[in-house]
């Protein structure tokens, strides 16, 4: 009894002490510790009529009146075309009859609705781990420029989001600005072009009148859902994009010789122990995979499905009338090649040349597992534009058989 007892307590303390750091002491919220112009702020932001800067704790009520169905299920007040924007998003489609139908539409996307009052508190408890998770890179580049923050070298998404991120407080305090709520310094180094076009690269309609004071304020208001829903794609489509090129390096694997696993293993320093018997070569190989893409016969494999699948995810965003920039940030984050199925084909011909005889035939015989997985993705990006992803998988198809043709054909003519 004392165990249970004393783990109830610990237990107690740890939600206590996890709610405090979003709530603050009982009975408080995190938006309770912010200033008066960001109380007012996010009021005027989500069009909400509010009392005078000066009458604090006015502001802090009419905040939490209304912070739930602002925040933590904003699609209740959604009109219709966002709510099938964001079913299309996680792959779904609006029930037949109910396309205007705002109830049953957001009925619809609750059931998909991943955002809960924890962590949507917790994401406004630490606002700068997301707000710039939208931003390109040129965008991100150039705040940082505008700031003086160091830009790690090479210059990577990955690096430029964290130098940001770990300057943002610094930056705010330099020029005298909030942070858990920011104001329009945040956007400065943005243009009118550049704030029209995230709305636009989204599928959301773009504020009337369409003046830069709205502009910013509207995409403050939706800087947290295309966040989530950015996240949410990227998982989605990297998860299929992992699932294609495991399918390409079994494939390759099968079709190597004993004796060519062995070759590829001591060049690759990986040790064989003795008397090693195929399934055992095998299962070494599958665990060092990922230096399998380093080979030309793997490189040949992924340009192809880059290519294919980068007309695949073009051809969704359009039939979904936006979302172009998940479209790009995925081919950003696990590099996607921008090509036609035309110059994929030129690749796998130019890439060829360097092949083995195996290796070729490993391109051949894995063009159709590749075809399979790339399908897999478009259909998991695209459930809802099905005249889409139809054209989509037949320009993916055309693309895997042009660049394995091409790669089967060239490196025929070479041998080991």
């Amino acid at each position: 009894m004392r165990f249970s007892l004393a783990s109830t307590f610990v237990v107690t303390l740890a939600a206590q002490a996890t709610a405090n750091s979003w709530f603050g002491s009982a009975g408080a919220y995190l938006y309770d510790k912010w200033h008066e112009t960001e109380l007012e702020r996010w009021l005027s932001d989500h069009n909400i009529p509010h009392p005078s800067p000066s009458d604090r704790k006015n502001l802090q009520s009419t905040v939490k009146a209304n912070w739930n169905d602002q925040v933590v299920t904003p699609y209740t007040s959604w009109d219709a075309q966002t709510l099938q924007n964001y079913l299309t998003l996680k792959g779904q489609q609006a029930k037949k009859g109910t396309e205007q139908d705002t109830k049953s539409l957001a009925e619809q996307v609750k059931v998909y609705w991943t955002e809960t009052e924890d962590s949507a508190n917790q994401a406004y408890g630490s606002v700068k781990d997301w707000i710039f998770d939208t931003w390109s890179d040129s965008q991100l580049k150039a705040f940082a420029d505008k700031h003086g923050i160091p830009v790690p070298q090479p210059r990577q998404r990955d690096s430029l989001l964290a130098a940001v991120r770990d300057n943002y407080q610094s930056a705010a305090e330099t020029a005298k600005e909030t942070v858990n709520y920011p104001g329009d310094w945040l956007y400065a180094s943005w243009s009118d072009s550049d704030l029209k076009s995230w709305f636009d690269e989204r599928g959301y309609n773009v504020p009337q009148p369409n003046t830069r004071d709205s502009m910013i304020a509207a995409l403050r208001r939706q800087s947290r859902l295309a966040s989530v829903n950015a996240q949410g794609a990227y998982a989605s489509v990297s998860s299929a994009a992992a699932n294609a090129q495991q399918s390409l390096s079994d494939a390759l694997l099968d079709s190597w010789s004993d004796s060519q696993i062995k070759e590829w293993a001591d060049k690759n320093g990986i040790k064989v122990p003795q008397g090693s018997k195929r399934n055992e070569l095998l299962a070494l190989a599958r665990k060092h995979r990922a230096r399998l893409y380093g080979d030309s016969a793997s490189a040949t494999g992924a340009s192809a499905y880059g290519a294919a699948t980068s007309k695949a995810n073009n051809q969704y965003a359009a039939a979904t009338g936006g979302f172009a920039y998940y479209t790009d940030l995925i081919k950003q984050q696990i590099g996607l090649a921008e090509a036609s199925g035309a110059s994929a084909t030129n690749a796998a011909s130019s890439s060829a040349s360097s092949l083995s005889g195996a290796a070729g035939k490993a391109a051949s015989s894995s063009s159709s597992s590749i075809s399979k997985s790339a399908a897999s993705a478009n259909s998991a990006a695209s459930k809802s534009a099905s005249s889409a992803s139809s054209i989509a998988s037949k320009s993916a198809q055309s693309g895997y058989d042009a660049a394995a043709a091409s790669a089967s054909s060239a490196s025929a003519k070479q041998e080991l």
